[in-house]
């Protein structure tokens, strides 16, 4: 029976990609890349595990409504891999987080293809890893966010972690300050050009979509 696996490869740095997923890339018959405007991230951080691979790139446009394109994409992959062929889906951070692929993976259940998912290191466990911040201590509640934020929700939690930030970081700081958070601004964590800003002023005017907000409460 075919099957495809579902891959988190990590923030960007491939030596955090798990020894089981590392494993399953060099095993399978056809590795599927999601890409953007022609770029392929998770393409870049894998290029040395699949060399020699059968490559198929799948187009999912960044911040789009990509209803249809993970359809598409789902036929395509239930009728690239044959019987007993199986196939990894590489995702940046962990497949069940804020992921192309479990919209994906919906799609290939109704196509009757098994899957199987591999976690993957997210972003904002790295990010709290590189600024030494723990995200949650005992008795302790995190809200983890995709592009904003609730305040009735901020008020009742100790740490707060929200992703894709480029597009109203002025509204989210505003939230995060009258709610006495200290806050940092992480982007492109763990890769080569990875930053940290602590500057208000700096981090409104960066615009990077692959960026973060962690802030915890005074």
């Amino acid at each position: 029976m075919k099957k495809l696996f579902g891959i988190g490869i990590g923030p960007g740095d491939r030596e955090l990609i798990t020894l089981k997923a590392y494993n399953l890339i060099r095993s399978c018959n056809y590795v599927f890349l999601p890409e953007s405007k022609g770029e392929s991230l998770a393409g870049k951080i894998t290029s040395e595990f699949i060399k020699g691979k059968q490559v198929i790139e799948l187009s999912f446009p960044m911040g789009a409504d990509n209803q249809e394109r993970y359809l598409q994409a789902a036929i395509l992959i239930n009728e690239t891999l044959k019987d007993d062929e199986t196939g990894v889906f590489l995702t940046l951070g962990d497949p069940m987080t804020y992921s192309t692929y479990a919209y994906l993976m919906k799609e290939l259940i109704h196509l009757k293809v098994e899957t199987e998912t591999i976690p993957g290191i997210t972003s904002y466990n790295a990010a709290a890893a590189l600024l030494g911040l723990p995200i949650t201590l005992k008795d302790e509640s995190l809200y983890l966010a995709d592009g904003n934020i609730d305040e009735e929700i901020l008020k009742r939690i100790d740490s707060v972690c929200i992703l894709k930030v480029s597009k109203n970081k002025q509204e989210i700081i505003d939230k995060l300050e009258r709610n006495d958070f200290d806050y940092t601004y992480v982007k492109r964590c763990t890769q080569a050009n990875q930053a940290v800003l602590y500057n208000k002023e700096e981090m409104l005017a960066d615009t990077d979509y692959m960026s973060l907000i962690f802030a915890r409460r005074n």
